[in-house]
């Protein structure tokens, strides 16, 4: 299953990825990650979450970003959860991009029986209409 949270910047997106996985933490037999580029969540999400800064991996673009999502899935079994803050930061600006890259990662989110949540700083008019079925608005 993939869910996006949408607002612009500002709106309380972080805020509630923090409260998301501090609480799949405590409901999850399984791992949960949180990916972001820099680290700056580090004393907000649980120490029980893992916390990937892309920085680090040198991800750009969704091509790559989907590979490391798709490694991290393989290497790791149990992964129950995946969080994602700063999307656009990370894949690029292209909304078509975007909305190529959550298609295919719900096809991974299945296969994998992983949850993903992606945190989109965008108006909800600018985005596809294809991304509408998978959205919160914030």
């Amino acid at each position: 299953m993939v869910t996006l949270i949408i607002g612009k910047k500002g709106s309380g997106k972080t805020k509630k990825l923090i409260s998301l996985a501090n609480e799949a933490v405590s409901e999850s037999n399984g791992n949960v990650v949180v990916i972001e580029k820099g680290a700056k969540l580090t004393y907000d999400v649980t120490h029980k979450a893992r916390l990937v800064d892309t920085e680090q991996y040198n991800i750009t673009g969704y091509e790559a970003f989907f590979g490391f999502l798709s490694g991290i899935c393989a290497g790791n079994y149990d992964v129950t959860d995946i969080l994602v803050d700063s999307t656009m930061k990370i894949g690029g600006q292209s909304f078509n991009d975007l909305a190529d890259f959550i298609t295919k990662v719900n096809v991974l989110a299945a296969k994998s029986e992983t949850k993903f949540t992606f945190l989109i700083s965008a108006d909800e008019s600018e985005l596809p209409k294809s991304l509408d079925a998978v959205s919160i608005k914030i």
